[in-house]
């Protein structure tokens, strides 16, 4: 289904009926990210899936995609379907954006989960590697691409996972070069959302994997000590939805359902 917006189409689905969860994708995916998970949602809720702006068949808007930018493009999904209160589950990217929708709508929200994902922000190491990135996937789209999204795995996952990783590997080609650019420039610039995560007065969790390439374990164990948000910790690393997919769907169904 397409929605038109601010001159760009957000390309956005709807299966199933129930209390509705809102799936949002990480960075060099799309909705197809979700197929194996919605069919258990959607036994007994109603699965929204959205491609985030520059990704799948939703537009680019300019060559900075904030997670503020994006979260209002999930926004204007949400008003359009007269959904006033989700679930939100996002991978990577996605719970960037998870986490700038919440800080605009906390009243929209029953629960959100951060999936391989953080509330932290870009220390300046990792801003500096997406600055060099997008200034080397202009001349070298294809290579670059294949070099971020296989960074993602563990060399153990590369292998195991071969089939799973060239099918998702194909969708993050298909990626345009303004979206990679744009959303590697937002990502670089967003806020650390720790205190907002924290204490949003709804059901939280993160899903974290000890081989995560991307995301620092122990530093979000450490500052989720003593909240009530809960830790599910996976053998594997940052595609849990690929490596460890029969405990993904386990807790995410566990979660929604709670």
């Amino acid at each position: 289904m397409i929605l038109d917006y601010k001159g760009i189409q957000i390309f956005y689905n709807v299966q199933g009926s129930g209390d509705a969860v809102v799936l949002l994708h990480g960075f060099l995916e799309n909705s197809s990210m979700w197929n194996t998970l919605i069919p258990e949602i959607t036994k007994h809720n109603k699965a929204i899936t959205i491609d985030l702006l520059g990704h799948g068949k939703t537009g680019c808007l300019g060559y900075v995609h904030s997670m503020e930018l994006m979260a209002e493009a999930v926004e204007a999904v949400l008003n359009y379907l007269k959904i006033e209160k989700s679930i939100i589950i996002g991978h990577s990217m996605g719970g960037y954006v998870a986490l700038a929708f919440a800080e605009k709508n906390p009243k929209a929200l029953n629960g959100i989960c951060l999936m391989n994902s953080t509330f932290e922000a870009d220390d300046n190491e990792r801003k500096l590697l997406r600055t060099r990135a997008n200034k080397m996937v202009k001349s070298n789209f294809e290579n670059m691409v294949r070099m971020s999204f296989t960074n993602l795995f563990s060399n153990e996952s590369k292998v195991t996972y071969r089939k799973e990783l060239d099918n998702a590997l194909k969708q993050a080609l298909n990626t345009s070069l303004q979206g990679y650019v744009a959303c590697n420039e937002g990502m670089k610039i967003r806020k650390n959302r720790a205190n907002l995560f924290i204490n949003l007065p709804i059901k939280k969790s993160i899903i974290i994997g000890i081989k995560d390439p991307v995301i620092e374990p122990e530093s979000i164990k450490k500052q989720l000590l003593n909240s009530d948000v809960e830790i599910i910790v996976f053998s594997d690393g940052h595609m849990s939805h690929i490596e460890n997919t029969q405990e993904l769907t386990y807790n995410i169904m566990r979660f929604i359902e709670n």
